[in-house]
């Protein structure tokens, strides 16, 4: 899959945000692409790097102290918890449009249409990561078109419902997933809800 850098949209963090990471010993660090039909400006507009820094970031930390009170991370189990910890974590978002969309979902999950995000988890072996200096998440696929539309369909502002978006992805690359029951569907609900929370995002599912 071809990606298009976008560095001139990624390299603004605001200062207070990188001020408050710098004292940390592991920084996480998000890459974000763009196929060639997506323009800088819906770029700079919908995909803000400080914004979605922020929601990764607030995602990890809530799984952290999760993970402190003994959550199991299905697709990260085989990885103790003080690993986790330390690890620098690593995550790729690609922004596509509804054509590739679909091929991707095609692809994917044999769906033949275009779906807000697909996950694709690293899926790396323990021994692997262990030999690493960063953990990497995987890769996360949206397309714009279909986040747009749903969000006017549910009467949100863009920008939250792609911070839910990427706060539902980030919990499939870490091997939750609302499709296996009910108790699963309400486990990661929960979390989003309390991870969009902490950001001062309403709950999406009101």
């Amino acid at each position: 899959m071809s990606q298009d850098s976008n560095n001139d949209a990624n390299n603004n963090i605001d200062d207070n945000f990188t001020n408050n990471f710098n004292s940390s010993e592991s920084l996480d660090t998000l890459d974000i692409s763009a196929s060639e039909s997506i323009h800088d400006d819906i770029l700079e507009t919908f995909y803000n790097r400080e914004n979605l820094v922020q929601v990764m970031m607030a995602t990890l930390d809530y799984i952290d102290e999760q993970v402190k009170e003994g959550l199991i991370l299905p697709y990260f189990d085989d990885i103790d918890a003080e690993q986790w910890q330390e690890k620098i974590k690593v995550l790729d978002i690609y922004i596509t449009d509804e054509d590739e969309g679909r091929e991707l979902n095609l692809e994917a999950r044999q769906k033949d249409y275009a779906t807000n995000i697909l996950s694709y988890p690293s899926d790396l072996p323990a021994a692997i990561i262990g030999l690493m200096p960063t953990l990497p998440l995987g890769e996360l696929i949206i397309c714009h078109v279909v986040m747009i539309r749903e969000a006017a369909e549910q009467n949100k502002e863009a920008v939250q419902h792609i911070s839910h978006l990427l706060v539902h992805g980030i919990l499939h690359l870490l091997g939750f997933d609302h499709e296996l029951g009910q108790a699963e569907q309400d486990e990661m609900e929960r979390f989003e809800i309390e991870i969009l929370a902490g950001l001062n995002i309403p709950n999406p599912y009101n």
